[in-house]
Formats: C-alpha cells, sequence, structure tokens
C-alpha cells in the first residue's frame, strides 16, 4: 500500500441544511457529510492533494453507506471504516446526524446533533490495528478533542492511536475542539480537562481558539470580554507561551482569532508558535464576510498542516491556514470547495477581483 500522508481518527456524520431556512421551519435539507478530524483529513485530500484515510466507525445501512460514499467522494480513503451491524432502528447503534443552520446578521448559526448511541462512540483499541496501521508508514495523524469527547472508549482509543503513531515515527496533530454538550454527560469540564491534558502531553502539534484552552486546558488569556468580541492579539500570543512551557514536548501550536462582528462578518486571523521562531501572525482579515462558518477553524488546521508536510517555513503554514479557512467558510457545508491554487493566490494576497 502506497504511504498516506494524513490519517485522521473521529466521528463523521451526516449534516442536514436548511439552508437559508430555520430547522424549525424547514422542509427540505441539504445533505453534506462532516467531522471535526474528518475534515481535516478531507481538505489535506481535495484541496491540497495529499494521500488521506479516515478511521471512524459507521452502521452498516443506508445512511452509513451514504455518508461512506460522500467520503470517497472527498478523496478519503475509507478501507479503515469499522461497519457495525444496524439493530433495524438504532436503539443501540446508530449513525450521527447533524443539523445546521448557517445563522445570518444578528441570528447566529445553530446546531442540533443527535449523536447518541453513534458506532464511532463504541469504537474500542483493540478494533483498529494502530500498529499494522502506521507501521505501514503514515506521515500524519490527526484527531481531537470532540472524539475524545464521544465516550470513555473513545477517550482510550485516541490515546492508543497517539501512542502508536509515535511508536512508528507519525507526527501527531491534536484539536482541542472544545464543546460542552459532549462533555457535559461524561464528567463535564474537569473530565474534558484531565483527558485533554492526558492526550495533549502525547502530541507534537496543538490546534485550540480562545474557548478551547480556556475551558479544555484551564489556561487564562488576559483582556478577553466574556462574550469573545475582542481578542488581543497579545494575550493570545501570551497564552500560547504559556501552553508551550506547559508542554514541552510540543512542536506547534496554532490558534485562529474570530471576533464574531455578526453571524455574516467576522474579524478573522490567526498564530502560531513554535521554539524556533516564536510566534508568528497570519494576514488579519477584518470584516471577512460569511456564508457558513462551520469548518472554518477545521480548514485551517488543514491549511496549516498541508503547510507543515511541504517543508514550509511557519509563517508560510499559518498563512496558508488562515487562507484556507477563509475561503472554507464562503461556501455552504462543513468541508471546504476551495482550490490549492485560490487558497496560494489568497494567501499571497490575491483579491476577489474575477478570474476569467
Amino acid at each position: 500500500m502506497e504511504q498516506l500522508d494524513a490519517v485522521a481518527l473521529g466521528e463523521v456524520m451526516l449534516r442536514l441544511d436548511p439552508g437559508a431556512m430555520r430547522i424549525r421551519t424547514a422542509r427540505a435539507f441539504d445533505a453534506w457529510e462532516g467531522g471535526g478530524e474528518y475534515n481535516v483529513a478531507r481538505g489535506l485530500s481535495r484541496v491540497f492533494g495529499l494521500r488521506t484515510a479516515i478511521i471512524t466507525s459507521l452502521v452498516d445501512d443506508e445512511v452509513g453507506h451514504l455518508i461512506e460514499s460522500m467520503m470517497q467522494a472527498g478523496g478519503v480513503d475509507t478501507s479503515n471504516v469499522v461497519w457495525v451491524p444496524s439493530d433495524g432502528v438504532g436503539r443501540e447503534v446508530s449513525n450521527g446526524l447533524n443539523f445546521t443552520e448557517r445563522g445570518f446578521g444578528v441570528r447566529g448559526s445553530k446546531g442540533v446533533s443527535y449523536r447518541g448511541h453513534t458506532a464511532i462512540s463504541k469504537l474500542t483499541p483493540d478494533d483498529i490495528d494502530f500498529d499494522g496501521l502506521f507501521g505501514a508508514g503514515v506521515r500524519l495523524l490527526h484527531t481531537g478533542g470532540i472524539y475524545a469527547a464521544l465516550s470513555p472508549t473513545s477517550a482510550s482509543t485516541a490515546l492508543a492511536a497517539v501512542q502508536s503513531a509515535h511508536r512508528h515515527g507519525t507526527l501527531v496533530s491534536y484539536d482541542l475542539n472544545y464543546r460542552p454538550s459532549l462533555w457535559k454527560a461524561v464528567g463535564g469540564q474537569a473530565r474534558a480537562r484531565e483527558v485533554n491534558h492526558e492526550l495533549v502531553s502525547q502530541v507534537d502539534v496543538l490546534f485550540g481558539n480562545e474557548e478551547d484552552l480556556t475551558a479544555a486546558l484551564g489556561f487564562q488569556i488576559g483582556g478577553v470580554d466574556a462574550n469573545l468580541v475582542d481578542l488581543p492579539t497579545a494575550s493570545f500570543a501570551a497564552a500560547v507561551e504559556q501552553v508551550a512551557n506547559s508542554y514541552p514536548n510540543l512542536k506547534v501550536i496554532a490558534t485562529t482569532l474570530r471576533s464574531v462582528v455578526s453571524a455574516s462578518t467576522n474579524d478573522w486571523g490567526a498564530i502560531a508558535w513554535s521554539p524556533e521562531t516564536g510566534v508568528v501572525q497570519a494576514t488579519q482579515r477584518d470584516g471577512l464576510e460569511i456564508y457558513d462558518r462551520v469548518g472554518g477553524g477545521d480548514s485551517f488546521a488543514s491549511g496549516l498542516l498541508f503547510g507543515l508536510l511541504s517543508g514550509e517555513p511557519l509563517q508560510r503554514c499559518v498563512d496558508l491556514g488562515a487562507a484556507h479557512g477563509a475561503l472554507a467558510m464562503t461556501t455552504p457545508g462543513d468541508t471546504s470547495m476551495a482550490t490549492k491554487a485560490e487558497v496560494t493566490k489568497l494567501a499571497d494576497g490575491g483579491s476577489a477581483r474575477v478570474d476569467r
């Protein structure tokens, strides 16, 4: 088997999108696939042309195979999907559904997910031959806090994957992606910090925004207001330095800087850190117009990781990530519809002038 550039471990759900309507008033939905970890693998594949795969689990029914076909269309290898027999009604095991409104103006985006008893939440370390997978050659493993929060076995499976990846020389990236609704049933914020501390102490590249660093790891960011409108870069840079001091294993730390002016307009930026460069900052894009914000952070991660895998300097990596995230939020769905040429053009300072 040809060497994989990246493997993602996480849940993939069917996203049902009411378009311009509200969930409660919609009569039709567009269907997409999406998942915090998967979105990164898909971006690396479809946008940047790398060879990627997903480790996940789905119920062997029509919805599961719909999700599978969408992942395959995204260029992500599905040979490591663990298929679980259906019980007919989803009483014991199910596929995840995620209804997501895009929001507009003063009405924020909204997500309603049905992810109880999902097949992936029941995946155990024994269900995947991690040593066989990483021993065959994988450059990057990406997973995150959404997957780790699904169940106690998810946290242990994530840890087993990270440890196996390191045994075989695979770079490991982890996105904190703190979701209070997920951690609520499995121990709340205290458990989130316990699990994330154990995982972050064993990864190489860490992604996290303002809420992630405070809620999921317990760091304080000075000067940030309660509504996360004012996000001073200097305060974030200081927080990143704190994280680096607490986790000396980290080779790169990266965070997006999103100030929500409205659901349709965000101020968008990013910073990254490495021991060699210190903190570097991406081009700041104030007043960025948003079509669908979901997946913007995942696209930031895939752009930055593409830069790292390509041997680019960290400044170039963070610029690629911020550009890709900005472009991904101009189209619907969790996943990116951008091209590598568009990302490179924007990262180089290009504009939205017509291309013809």
